[in-house]
C-alpha cells in the first residue's frame, strides 16, 4: 500500500476525532463523523485491493451505505425535526480539553501500550495514533453534555476499533461486520425514541437537564 496515502488518511482520521471536541455546530459534528466513516471505507477498499478478499469489499460497501450515508441522514433528520443548530457546552473548557487530548496522545505512544501497538511492528506508529483516537473518542463521550455529541462519540469509538483492527492485520469476518451494522440500525431506532422522549420532557438535548429526575 502507498505509505504516504495511508499517513494522509491517518492524519485526517486523527484530526476528525480531535475537532469533534471543538465543533460548535451539529452540522460539523455529523460531517466529521461521516469523514471518519469514509476513511474506514477507503481502508477496507485498500485491503481488498491488496488481498483480493471479497469480504473486505462487502464490508466497505456496508459501511459506506450505513455509516457514511444513512447515519448522517438520520442525524440531519433529527436536526430538522427538533431545529437543532448548536451543540451544548462541554464539562471542560477548550484549553483544558486540548491539554487532556495531548496527554491521551502521549500515553497512547508510551511504553505502557507498547505490547498492543507493536502487534505489527511495521505499523507501530499507525497503531499508536489509532489508539490515541480511541482514547480521545472515549473522552468525547465523557466531556460532551449533548446527547447527539455523545452518540457521535460512541460511533467514533467504533470507527477507531475498526481502524485499529485494519492496521493490526486482524481478520474481520463479514458476519461480525454485518452484526455491527445491524447493531447500528437498532441503535438508530432506539436513539430516535430516546431523543424524542428526552426532548418532549426537557425541551433540550443537554443531558445535565436530566438531573431534574433526582429526588
Amino acid at each position: 500500500m502507498n505509505t504516504l496515502f495511508l499517513q494522509f488518511l491517518l492524519i485526517l482520521f486523527f484530526l476528525s476525532v480531535v475537532f469533534l471536541h471543538t465543533a460548535k455546530r451539529n452540522y460539523w459534528t455529523i460531517f466529521l463523523y461521516g469523514l471518519q466513516s469514509l476513511i474506514v471505507t477507503i481502508l477496507l477498499v485498500l485491503s481488498f485491493l491488496e488481498t483480493g478478499a471479497i469480504a473486505a469489499l462487502l464490508m466497505a460497501g456496508l459501511i459506506l451505505v450505513v455509516k457514511v450515508i444513512i447515519a448522517p441522514l438520520f442525524f440531519f433528520r433529527l436536526m430538522k425535526k427538533y431545529s437543532l443548530k448548536f451543540l451544548v457546552s462541554t464539562y471542560i473548557n477548550i484549553p483544558l480539553t486540548f491539554i487532556i487530548i495531548t496527554i491521551l496522545t502521549v500515553v497512547a505512544h508510551s511504553s505502557v501500550f507498547l505490547p498492543l501497538t507493536t502487534i505489527v511492528s511495521t505499523n507501530h506508529f499507525y497503531l499508536s495514533v489509532i489508539l490515541a483516537t480511541l482514547f480521545i473518542s472515549l473522552f468525547l463521550i465523557i466531556n460532551r453534555k449533548g446527547v447527539l455529541s455523545q452518540i457521535t462519540g460512541v460511533l467514533s469509538l467504533e470507527n477507531s476499533i475498526v481502524a485499529f483492527a485494519f492496521f493490526s492485520w486482524l481478520e474481520q469476518s463479514l458476519a461480525l461486520q454485518i452484526g455491527i451494522i445491524f447493531d447500528i440500525f437498532v441503535w438508530i431506532i432506539i436513539t430516535t425514541i430516546f431523543m424524542s422522549m428526552l426532548y418532549k420532557h426537557f425541551k433540550s438535548f443537554d443531558v445535565t437537564r436530566m438531573e431534574e429526575l433526582k429526588d
